[in-house]
């Protein structure tokens, strides 16, 4: 990978950005994707776009979510310990032990999420992962009212993992889900800006809020760009390891390119073009089939204002929603080239429509 790239890739990765308190991501990518647009802005929640060839037609809407899942201090009992509720699915079974940052005011507090230890548990209890009113994070205060010197009811928490290379093309980190789509589509921008060949579509890239607690920056951003058709980038599972089902789950493996979906909220043409742009130049896909709904921002975006042709691209992930999700940096780089050729062969007032 581009050295640059790589370092905006760890940036994004080690920034935290807690869903519905992404600011701070938020101006990473966005500092990062002006060097290669005519125009930026954010909007009233946070919404970040970049837009290159303004005016231009059709216009094309490439986006993705910045916000990762995390924790919120609900609670701070007598002891000064703090009690946490979920921001989107955090699975609570790998949360015991994990060293933490609460976000204040004041900066970024440490703390640890308590464990039991074995020796201290009946068998029974421990072989239960933990329930949500039974974690809390222990920041090292001795009562309620040191411990609110320091953190507040509302503060966001998050972990304290990074972005780590275990080899030259994989790659592990807390919120890959969904930086790498961030980065993506801002890489898409650069690729597009530096080419030589233009596009005719304005292009509008998107780096939407509060994906994770119900897709909720793609409505409003979707809803104001009015963009004639949109690619959603995002994660999906790897199911390359042990304990899961091809048969039940699909196959999908890290290392054999991007993964496109067909059906459901993607619209078919726009698919279809997708795949005729990956064949011609060489990128390999992979094949999803949704099931009800993708679980993606691509859902919110395909009905707003009568209906978005849409389509969804995404990235091989082992161990989603955990702090040591695994990707490979290959086919992560296949994904803003299949972007980059999509947008470049689309046509001066092209429209996607069903054909009845």
């Amino acid at each position: 990978m581009r050295k640059e790239s790589l370092a905006f890739l760890k940036e994004l990765v080690n920034t935290p950005s807690p869903t519905s308190r992404e600011t701070a991501g938020q101006r990473v990518w966005l500092n990062y994707a002006r060097r290669f647009a005519e125009e930026t802005f954010s909007d009233a929640y946070g919404n970040c776009v970049a837009v290159l060839n303004k005016g231009g037609s059709p216009r094309l809407m490439l986006a993705a979510h910045a916000d990762e899942i995390a924790m919120t201090v609900c609670y701070i009992n007598e002891q000064g310990f703090l009690y946490v509720r979920r921001l989107g699915g955090v699975n609570p079974a790998t949360l015991p032990a994990q060293r933490v940052w609460i976000h204040t005011e004041k900066g970024p507090v440490p703390g640890v999420i308590g464990s039991v230890p074995p020796h201290l548990q009946k068998k029974e209890a421990a072989k239960k992962p933990p329930e949500w009113g039974e974690i809390f994070v222990d920041i090292g205060a001795g009562s309620r009212k040191e411990a609110e010197k320091k953190v507040q009811v509302g503060d966001a928490v998050t972990l304290m993992d990074e972005f780590l290379q275990l080899t030259e093309e994989i790659a592990v980190g807390r919120a890959f889900d969904n930086r790498i789509g961030t980065f993506a589509v801002a890489e898409t921008l650069r690729i597009l800006s530096q080419g030589k060949e233009k596009p005719s579509a304005e292009i509008c890239v998107v780096s939407n809020v509060m994906e994770e607690v119900g897709l909720f920056g793609a409505r409003q951003i979707a809803y104001s760009l009015k963009p004639d058709a949109a690619v959603i980038v995002d994660v999906t599972h790897a199911t390359d390891y042990p304990g899961l089902k091809a048969a039940l789950h699909g196959e999908v493996k890290l290392g054999k390119g991007p993964a496109i979906t067909r059906g459901g909220s993607c619209h078919p043409e726009v698919v279809a073009r997708l795949e005729k742009v990956a064949r011609k130049r060489g990128i390999p896909l992979q094949i999803e089939a949704p099931s009800t709904t993708s679980g993606t921002d691509t859902d919110a975006v395909f009905w707003t204002r009568g209906g978005i042709p849409s389509a969804l691209v995404s990235l091989p992930d082992r161990y989603m929603h955990s702090p040591v999700e695994m990707i490979h940096l290959g086919d992560l780089e296949q994904i803003p080239k299949l972007l980059a050729a999509f947008a470049l062969s689309l046509k001066r007032g092209e429209v996607f429509k069903a054909r009845i």
